[in-house]
């Protein structure tokens, strides 16, 4: 067989294929998802239905549909097509289809080389195309799973044009899992499978936005139900755990459930009880919450209920939160594990959210002053002729390095936002502040204070 290798035809025996392979969309009117690259009228659709590509990248998660659209693209152009794969061909190879594509192009035919995995390309492999995408001699379209900016050479990537592909949302999956039961040609339409919206939503929460993971788990439930005395398979709740492995909790991740475990979780932390925060966190992950959602949340937990009472705690959450996009589910989860214990048992402080929701109230109550003139940086001469600056002392030009000049807006002056309280690191810094205050009053007064 040849280097280019015919792209696969329109028709293909469905046996032994897998429903994932099956159910790939044959055209854009039948891909789900990507309305903002593949919707009417939009660039990239436009390019594809023109047959006018340049070489591009498609960037997203598992299951988004970066494959199935570079084999739409095959269908459509009229270009040679060369599917290659980075983990089975190296340079040797990549020169072979290069020659190749060269030599055609001699005779007017243009070579589109689609790349599955690009990341896993070393540089050396990667710098094989570049003299040919810079020739023109081919039209690179390569889908990886990774940062482009990390995993692709800067002058391979200058060359591409980026596509940001995104998950599938839950409606979406519903959607293309629906399409599998009822298709009768591709699909299990022809199995007699039925299966409820909620068993159709579980899947769909748990393939969290990968089409070809929802498919797998469909396809191995349909495989896995005896038909009835009617011939109908219906998907029970009992086969779905079995086939995931796991117990399904009761979980909306839009519905009220959602919004009742997120509060018991921040209120577990709030209160300091370490072992119902670790009940709640782990309930909400392992009913497939977005881990990122609950690190987000927890980053507001140590600023709105710990503060400067632990300044320790917001390093933390945020080191969790890279831990999990580093290492991924579901080792990653203990990463929030640990943040989440030790929200629990830092001090607490809500002072830095009551402060700045005062400064709020105020901004809403009040005139919107402009900047003293003593705390205005005179750039001109006529800035200082007008009294920018005038009365400014620069601290640390003091022994304590603190002066008593106002630096809020003349209707606040004296006006006390943020009041630390005796727990932790905060009971150091309300004897601070308190020294601040006591060095203000002696000191003699200045313009700054009028």
């Amino acid at each position: 067989m040849g280097l280019f290798r015919a792209v696969e035809p329109e028709e293909e025996p469905q046996a032994g294929r897998p429903l994932a392979d099956r159910m790939r969309p044959q055209t854009l009117d039948e891909f789900v998802g990507q309305e903002e690259l593949l919707g009417p009228g939009k660039p990239l659709r436009t390019q594809i239905e023109r047959d006018e590509l340049g070489s591009m990248l498609f960037w997203g998660p598992p299951g988004c549909g970066k494959t199935t659209l570079a084999r739409i693209i095959a269908k459509r152009t009229r270009s040679e097509f060369v599917p290659f794969s980075a983990v089975l061909s190296g340079i040797k190879e990549i020169k072979e289809v290069m020659a190749k594509a060269q030599s055609a192009r001699r005779y007017g035919s243009r070579t589109i080389v689609f790349v599955d995995e690009v990341h896993r390309f070393n540089r050396a492999q990667q710098d094989a195309f570049l003299p040919h995408v810079e020739a023109g001699n081919i039209l690179l379209i390569g889908a990886t799973t990774e940062n482009p900016s990390f995993e692709v050479i800067a002058p391979l990537l200058s060359r591409m044009k980026v596509y940001v592909l995104r998950s599938h949302s839950q409606e979406q999956i519903v959607a293309l899992l629906r399409r599998a039961i009822a298709d009768a040609v591709r699909g299990l339409g022809n199995q007699h499978v039925e299966a409820d919206g909620q068993i159709l939503e579980r899947i769909a929460l748990y393939a969290n936005g990968d089409a070809r993971a929802a498919y797998n788990i469909l396809e191995a439930l349909a495989l896995g139900t005896e038909p009835d005395a009617s011939g109908r398979r219906v998907i029970s709740e009992q086969r779905l755990e079995d086939v995931l492995q796991k117990k399904l909790l009761p979980y909306d991740k839009s519905g009220e459930e959602h919004y009742n475990l997120i509060s018991a979780l921040h209120k577990s932390v709030r209160n300091s009880d370490p072992d119902a925060a670790l009940y709640w966190l782990a309930r909400m992950l392992e009913s497939g919450e977005d881990p990122l959602y609950l690190a987000r949340r927890m980053v507001r937990m140590a600023s709105e209920d710990i503060g400067l009472a632990d300044p320790r705690a917001l390093e933390v959450t945020l080191a969790a939160k890279e831990a999990f996009d580093f290492i991924g589910p579901p080792e990653g989860h203990l990463a929030l594990a640990e943040a989440v214990v030790y929200l629990s048992l830092a001090p607490k402080s809500n002072a830095l959210y009551t402060g700045y929701g005062a400064v709020r109230e105020d901004l809403q109550k009040t005139i919107a002053e402009p900047v003293p003139l003593h705390l205005r940086n005179p750039v001109t001469g006529l800035m200082g002729h007008l009294g920018y600056g005038k009365g400014y002392r620069y601290a640390h030009d003091t022994e304590e390095k603190v002066t008593n000049m106002r630096c809020l807006p003349e209707s606040l002056a004296g006006r006390v936002y943020y009041q630390p309280t005796d727990q932790g690191v905060e009971a150091r810094i309300r004897q601070r502040l308190e020294e601040i205050r006591r060095i203000q009053k002696k000191a003699p007064a200045t313009r700054g204070e009028e």
